[in-house]
C-alpha cells in the first residue's frame, strides 16, 4: 500500500504542474484583456511587470530572447511611458517568435519541420519543402501581426488595443492553423 500511495504522488505533481501551466498559459494570452479590465484599478506599472514577467515564463525555448524582449518593456516603461511599455507585450512576443522561426531557417530544421517530424520522423523531401515554406509562411504572419500590434500600442485607444490584441491576434491565428491544417490535407491526399 505504501508502494502505490508513493507511485501515486508524482502523477499528482505531474498534474499540478499540468494545470498550473495551463492557468498561466491562459493568462498569457488574455494579457490585453486582463490589461485594459485592470488599467483603472492597477495602474501601467503593475500591469508592465507582470507583462514581463508573462513574456519570459511563455517563450521558455527562446530565453535569452524573452529576458531581452522583457527588459526592452522595461526600458521603454522607464524612458518613455510605462502604459507604452506595457502596450509592448504582444509586439514583444510577436518579434520573439519571429527570432526564433526565422533563425530557424537558417540553422535549421525549420520549427515547423521540428514539429512535423514528431509525428512523421521520416519526412520526405517534398514534406521538408512544405515545412520550411509553411516556417516562410509563419514568419511573415509575425510581421503582420507584430506591425499591427505596434501601431494600436502607440496610436490606437486602450479598448482597440485590447481587441485586437486580446480577440483578433488569436481569431487570426487560429485561421493561419486551420488554413495551413486544410492546405496539408489538400497536398497529402493528391500524394
Amino acid at each position: 500500500m505504501t508502494d502505490e500511495c508513493v507511485a501515486d504522488e508524482p502523477v499528482t505533481d505531474i498534474s499540478k504542474v499540468r494545470a498550473s501551466g495551463i492557468l498561466l498559459a491562459i493568462a498569457a494570452m488574455a494579457w490585453p484583456l486582463a490589461a485594459w479590465a485592470l488599467m483603472d484599478t492597477l495602474g501601467p506599472w503593475p500591469l508592465l511587470l507582470v507583462g514581463c514577467g508573462l513574456i519570459a515564463w511563455r517563450l521558455p525555448q527562446a530565453r535569452s530572447l524573452a529576458i531581452s524582449a522583457a527588459i526592452t518593456l522595461l526600458l521603454v516603461g522607464l524612458v518613455v511611458d510605462a502604459e507604452l511599455g506595457m502596450r509592448g507585450y504582444p509586439v514583444a512576443v510577436n518579434a520573439v517568435m519571429l527570432a526564433v522561426f526565422a533563425t530557424s531557417l537558417w540553422r535549421g530544421p525549420p520549427v515547423i519541420e521540428r514539429l512535423a517530424r514528431l509525428r512523421e520522423p521520416d519526412l520526405p523531401a517534398s514534406g521538408v519543402r512544405y515545412t520550411r515554406r509553411v516556417t516562410q509562411v509563419w514568419c511573415l504572419f509575425f510581421v503582420t501581426n507584430g506591425s499591427i500590434a505596434a501601431w494600436t500600442a502607440c496610436y490606437a485607444d486602450l479598448s482597440t488595443w485590447s481587441l485586437y490584441n486580446g480577440v483578433i491576434s488569436y481569431v487570426l491565428m487560429g485561421l493561419m492553423f486551420a488554413g495551413e491544417w486544410c492546405c496539408r490535407r489538400r497536398l497529402r491526399s493528391h500524394l
